[in-house]
């Protein structure tokens, strides 16, 4: 009779969920790609195939969150006629799920270190995710536009995404309702809001979104 053993294939996927799964149990960071290679049963040579150390490893985390957030809405063959508006919402509502899928390990990560800044670190890589699909949808809604001066800029498109997305995160880390119903309520004011503006009166600065987002805060709280 054949064995139903299988050879465990050693990928990122793999190396990502079995290092989630050792902050969590040990309530802690591995000190050294060696330690948490004995730990997992893996050469360094394996993990070196798709890391170049843990703190890389702790940005891929957040990126194959990312990536699996897209995936999941490409599969959805409606998806490509959704409008900007719809495509947006969409993105932070499945991001979210994700999120909440491993919300054990987000905290963690997200409360690592003591100054705030230094925890957002891990996060350089989706920052350019999301502001790359931001930009992308202004991009498509500009080339709909005649004319110039009723486009809007994308930097600022792309960048207001950005502290759209942080200011929701940590209404997330908060949020104690059932299902985290008030996090998808936010997301739905927000971008609705933000789209509003876009639409009717575009932002001449960055510094206007964070105003916005400061007023959110105030007022979920």
């Amino acid at each position: 009779m054949a064995s139903s053993n299988k050879k465990q294939v050693i990928d990122k996927d793999y190396i990502i969920s079995k290092y989630m799964d050792y902050v969590l149990e040990h309530d802690g960071y591995p000190k050294s790609v060696y330690k948490f290679c004995k730990d997992i049963k893996i050469t360094e040579e394996e993990f070196y195939k798709f890391f170049g150390s843990l703190e890389s490893l702790d940005k891929n985390v957040w990126n194959i969150f990312f990536a699996t957030t897209i995936n999941a809405m490409n599969a959805n063959d409606e998806y490509s006629s959704f409008s900007s508006r719809d495509k947006m919402l969409t993105l932070f509502y499945t991001f979210f799920e994700m999120l909440t899928l491993n919300r054990s390990y987000v905290l963690f990560a997200l409360k690592r270190y003591d100054l705030p800044l230094k925890n957002l670190s891990q996060l350089t890589g989706l920052r350019s995710h999301i502001k790359n699909f931001a930009s992308e949808l202004i991009e498509e809604d500009n080339d709909e536009k005649t004319n110039r001066l009723t486009k809007n800029p994308v930097s600022i498109f792309s960048e207001g995404a950005w502290l759209q997305f942080l200011f929701l995160l940590n209404f997330w880390i908060g949020d104690e309702s059932a299902s985290f119903e008030k996090t998808d309520v936010a997301i739905e004011k927000s971008v609705s809001t933000i789209f509003d503006l876009f639409d009717n009166t575009p932002l001449d600065n960055v510094l206007d979104f964070g105003k916005f987002l400061w007023k959110e805060k105030v007022m979920w709280n």
